[in-house]
Order: structure tokens, then C-alpha cells, then sequence
């Protein structure tokens, strides 16, 4: 056995040859390592989380505040509203929530059926709203959930005539901003008995959403199945259409010319329960550029606030779910956040973790059906693990959070309204954030590619 200075010497000695050696920027160890996975086992990898590379995010803009030629609302003593209406356009019972922030559609199959039970009161308590995802609605979901978006995706699997009357809105998914033109994966082992029973699969089999709407192929025909949607459920919900940031100012457009209320734009940094590592990080735009896309077009159909836009992929905090306000969105939706507030990759679980290959703040194979948290699987031990009644009351602590946040950088900046925030109370930090966002570099009023210095 090596003696403690003998360990201590050679760990000096390893530390110097690091030192001297020179990584490649193509080929990094990472790179490398994947390289030789995908040799040794002939499969593409397959993960959650969104996309992890470095992109310009809100955190790239800052909000000016207010001093003289604002003046800051006091907080304790003038009030400032947080609340946003969903739907004004067409429906004859627009969706009303306390907050500016909703829970984004992951499905029952992804997630287990007490943790989308916690997502529904979670979001009860805090005045919101959450949404089904892929695979139909749970009873349990829809008995703890106030205000449940019934969403309609391309694979159809779960859909149910009745379950769209038992909505409050209904939303069709035509991308995903963690892989927008491709459709989601669901490995066997997540495939149990009541999940193959809703989608009408066989029990154990993978199982592949589609990519595109099986009996449409662009928006006339999209406008059309609004319009079915809309008499199916006597033209009393809200229509959402949600997509994943690509061609985002075209896109805006034509779901708007299709007929929806609401459209649900998710940026690359969106979630995702499974699809290829190469979908996610080489797919789609950011949702800073993405966003202020969305409102342009908007803006151009003299739509904007008329039909309301949601925005998604990354939201952590108060400060971004301030900054998107401000850029133009109404409201915000969380769907990794949201699953983090219920404990997913809680450092309590850590040997466990340890044990999978992976490690707290790390995990991202929610595929595999073996979290330890009993949020993503369909494991009955696992997630019997799950207090759905305190995962609730977890997530409406943080929309709690976000919400106070949010007031907080509003009152400020002289708001009495969440939605009076403006892109003139931004700056960027980077010249990348200022053109995609189109708001001034800090200490300019320089917008690249929009101005002069």
C-alpha cells in the first residue's frame, strides 16, 4: 500500500503534468468520451434538462430601476398586480390567475401520478394554472388542479373528446423548444399498465411521439382544427398554441392567423423528459431572441396583448419572469423549475444518485424510470416515495418566490403592474443579449445592428 506521502507526491505529480498539458477546443475530454460511448454502443444518448450550453439569458439584461425621472413604488404600502387574464380573443371564459406564471405540460409517463397530482395543487395554492402534457389527464390531476390546459399533441395518445370538455383550455402542441420538429420518447420501462391503458399501447414497449399533427399539415389546416376545437367545446376555452423557437416571428404569425388566444412560445433552454443530446443542444434559438420575435410579429398584427403570448424555457427566478414581462410576454411557464421545487435532484439523495452513474444537480436520465425522488417514473416503490401534499405546498412556496420577485423589480422601476414593465427599463450586459433583445448595451444607447454608437 502506498504510504500518505507517497499519495500526497504522486497527486502533486499528476496535478503538474495537468498543468502542462494543452486540452483541444475540438476535442476536449468530454468530447472524446462521448465519441467513445457512441462506439462502444452503437445508440445516440438520450437525456432530459434542456439544453446545458452557455447562451446568451436573461441574466445577460438588467433593469435600470428608478430614482429621479422614476420614481420607485413603495412596497409595503402601494399595491402592485400580478394578475393576467388567458384568452380575451375568441373564448367565451377566458382563463383569470393571481400570477403571471403557469406550470408548463409534462406528462403523466414522464412524471408519476402523485407528482403531477403536486403540480396541480401546488398550483391551486398559488392561484395558477398547470397543463397535462402528452398521454391524456389523470383523475388526480384534474381533481387537485383549478385551471388544467389540456393539451393536444401530435401523437394523440390519451386524447379523449370528454377530457377536452373537463379542461379550461385546451393547448396544441406544435413544437417543443428542446427539439422543435421532432417528437418525444417514452422507453418501455416507463410504459406500465395504466399508462399503456390511457395511450392504448402495449404495456413495456418504447414507445416514439410523432413529430408533426397526423391530419394536418400546415396553418390553413391548423385553422380548421381550431375551429373543431372550438365547437366540440361549445367555443367556451381559450385555444393555445404552443412552439418551440425556430422560425419564431413566422411562426407567431401564422398561429395567429390560424385563430389561437393564446400562443405558448418555448425557447431552447426548455425541458425536455427525453430526446437525442444532439436535438437539444443543436436545435432551435434561445428564448431571449425567440421572445422578442414573438412580440415583433404580434406587434405587427396589431395583436399584441390581444392574443396573449407565454413564454418558457429557462425561467428560474423572479428576475427572469420580470425581464420577460417586460420584453413582452404575459405571463411565463416553468416546467424544470417546477419539477426542482418538488425536489427533483435534492442533495439529500445523493448516495443515490451516486449509485445511478449520476449525482445531485446532475441527474438528467429521467428516461430511465429510476429516480430516486419518485418524480420521474413509473416505478410503484419509487414514487410511493413521493408526498404529493408536500411537493404541493413546495411549488406554491416557490411561485410564491418568483411572484414577490417579480413585484419587487416592478415597483422598482415605478410599476403598479407586473405588466407595465417595458423594454425601455432594460439594458444588456453583452452585445450579443443587446441584438437579441433588442434593448441597449449598458452605458449606450447602442443597439447592435439597430443603431450607432
Amino acid at each position: 500500500m502506498p504510504t500518505k506521502r507517497r499519495r500526497k507526491r504522486d497527486a502533486v505529480n499528476t496535478a503538474e503534468l495537468h498543468s502542462r498539458l494543452r486540452e483541444s477546443a475540438t476535442f476536449p475530454r468530454s468530447v472524446i468520451a462521448e465519441i467513445q460511448r457512441a462506439a462502444r454502443t452503437g445508440i445516440y444518448d438520450i437525456r432530459g434538462f434542456g439544453a446545458k450550453r452557455v447562451i446568451p439569458t436573461f441574466d445577460d439584461l438588467l433593469f435600470l430601476g428608478a430614482s429621479m425621472s422614476r420614481y420607485p413604488l413603495e412596497g409595503y404600502r402601494e399595491r402592485c398586480d400580478t394578475s393576467v387574464t388567458l384568452g380575451t380573443r375568441y373564448a367565451k371564459k377566458p382563463i383569470e390567475l393571481k400570477i403571471p406564471i403557469t406550470i408548463a405540460g409534462m406528462s403523466f409517463g414522464a412524471l408519476s401520478a402523485p407528482a403531477k397530482e403536486a403540480l396541480g395543487r401546488g398550483a391551486t395554492i398559488a392561484g395558477t394554472s398547470t397543463t397535462t402534457g402528452d398521454g391524456g389527464m389523470t383523475q388526480e390531476e384534474r381533481e387537485h388542479s383549478r385551471i388544467l390546459v389540456y393539451q393536444l399533441l401530435p401523437s394523440r395518445y390519451g386524447m379523449n373528446p370528454d377530457d377536452l370538455r373537463r379542461a379550461d383550455a385546451i393547448e396544441v402542441v406544435v413544437g417543443q423548444g428542446a427539439k422543435p420538429g421532432g417528437g418525444g420518447m417514452l422507453l418501455g420501462q416507463k410504459i406500465s399498465d395504466r399508462v399503456a391503458g390511457m395511450r392504448d399501447l402495449p404495456a413495456g414497449i418504447d414507445q416514439r411521439s410523432a413529430c408533426r399533427h397526423p391530419d394536418w399539415t400546415g396553418p390553413d389546416d391548423l385553422k380548421i382544427k381550431i375551429q373543431e376545437l372550438r365547437e366540440i367545446t361549445e367555443w367556451e376555452k381559450p385555444i393555445y398554441i404552443k412552439i418551440g423557437a425556430a422560425r419564431t416571428y413566422y411562426d407567431t404569425a401564422l398561429a395567429v392567423k390560424a385563430g389561437a388566444d393564446v400562443i405558448v412560445l418555448d425557447g431552447m433552454q426548455g425541458g425536455t423528459a427525453a430526446t437525442q443530446d444532439v436535438f437539444i443542444e443543436h436545435v432551435g434559438i434561445p428564448t431571449l431572441p425567440a421572445l422578442r420575435q414573438a412580440v415583433e410579429a404580434l406587434q405587427e398584427l396589431d395583436m399584441h396583448r390581444k392574443v396573449q403570448l407565454i413564454v418558457s424555457g429557462g425561467i428560474r427566478s423572479g428576475a427572469d419572469v420580470a425581464k420577460a414581462l417586460a420584453m413582452g410576454a404575459d405571463a411565463v411557464s416553468i416546467g424544470v423549475a417546477a419539477l426542482i421545487a418538488l425536489g427533483d435532484n435534492s442533495p439529500d439523495l445523493e448516495d443515490e444518485y451516486n449509485a445511478l452513474g449520476s449525482s445531485a444537480g446532475y441527474y438528467d436520465d429521467w428516461h430511465e424510470g429510476r429516480d430516486p425522488t419518485g418524480i420521474s417514473t413509473q416505478n410503484d416503490e419509487l414514487a410511493a416515495r413521493f408526498d404529493p401534499e408536500l411537493g404541493g405546498r413546495r411549488l406554491a412556496n416557490y411561485l410564491r418566490v418568483l411572484t414577490l420577485e417579480t413585484q419587487t423589480l416592478a415597483r422598482a422601476n415605478g410599476k403598479s403592474h407586473v405588466h407595465n414593465l417595458e423594454p425601455e427599463d432594460l439594458v444588456a450586459l453583452t452585445i450579443e443579449a443587446a441584438a437579441m433583445a433588442k434593448v441597449p448595451l449598458a452605458g449606450t444607447d447602442w443597439i447592435p445592428g439597430h443603431g450607432k454608437f
